[in-house]
């Protein structure tokens, strides 16, 4: 069983189906029982979310009947379906809706995301935004692109390295524990500016077009994060794990930070954490 890059076109084009069909019909039209909480009152899941994955995850049934297939809300309900994604042959990794809090809100900040996982590897990564109507697309050794409606490609590239001080990032310390909570808090005002979107989608999508420099996420889920890092790689930045080794899609843990280049990494790693 292979996964052939060509079939990147498909899915993206599998991801607007969802979307269409079962997320945009619901945007600003969630009745009372539509939205519930999983872990927290920021922590929500919505009837697009559910019937989003649902489609997604059988049309990919049908066309790769033995992959392995990840999707949010279906490890919500069995934690267990990670295991193996590591070791996987061929695994697809959905978030149906990454943004669920804004959508739910009726914010139009929300996306669609899968990754694709080749021998625990990803080696593709989708994002489509329902409301641009429009893909960040990459693929391993081939770069990343916007794929507009109307078809056309438009290779993107994360930004120029700069000192923190002319840096503008993101840092999630709601999700630490003290003292490090306060510590990222407190240096995060060593950068320029910052941005929080409650929508990774869309963070890393301003990362990979070169509109901002660096996030650092604490909470590693893989639908979360695989596509955004294998695209912001392939558009030249440089991702890993807090203790700098390299992020893999087994990973649930150990932190995230986000850069333009090693050396930016580096210097991130040095004054974020810094007492």
């Amino acid at each position: 069983m292979t996964f052939d890059d060509r079939a990147i076109d498909w899915l993206a084009d599998l991801l607007a189906d969802a979307a269409r069909a079962e997320i945009m019909p619901r945007f600003r039209r969630l009745g009372e029982g539509d939205i519930r909480q999983k872990t927290s009152a920021a922590d929500l899941v919505t009837e697009a979310d559910v019937n989003a994955e649902r489609l997604i995850t059988a049309r990919l049934r049908e066309r790769y009947p033995a992959a392995m297939i990840v999707g949010e809300e279906a490890c919500s309900d069995n934690p267990a379906l990670l295991g193996g994604l590591g070791d996987a042959e061929l695994a697809f990794v959905i978030d149906p809706v990454d943004g669920t809090f804004n959508f739910a809100s009726g914010v139009p900040l929300f996306g669609v995301m899968l990754g694709v996982v080749v021998n625990g590897e990803t080696v593709a990564g989708i994002i489509h935004d329902p409301v641009g109507k429009d893909w960040l697309v990459g693929a391993k050794g081939a770069g990343s692109h916007i794929r507009h409606a109307h078809g056309s490609l438009e290779k993107v590239r994360v930004a120029a390295p700069a000192p923190i001080s002319e840096m503008t990032g993101s840092v999630s310390w709601q999700y630490l524990k003290e003292p490090e909570r306060s510590r990222l808090a407190r240096n995060h005002t060593k950068a320029l500016s910052q941005f929080a979107y409650r929508c990774a989608a869309h963070e890393y999508r301003l990362l990979a077009s070169g509109y901002a420099h660096f996030v650092v996420y604490n909470k590693l889920m893989p639908w979360d994060h695989l596509a955004g890092v294998l695209i912001h790689q392939e558009a030249g930045g440089h991702a890993a794990r807090v203790d700098g080794s390299a992020y893999l899609p087994s990973h649930v843990d150990g932190g995230l930070l986000v850069a333009p280049d090693k050396q930016s990494w580096n210097e991130l790693r040095r004054e974020l954490w810094a007492d």
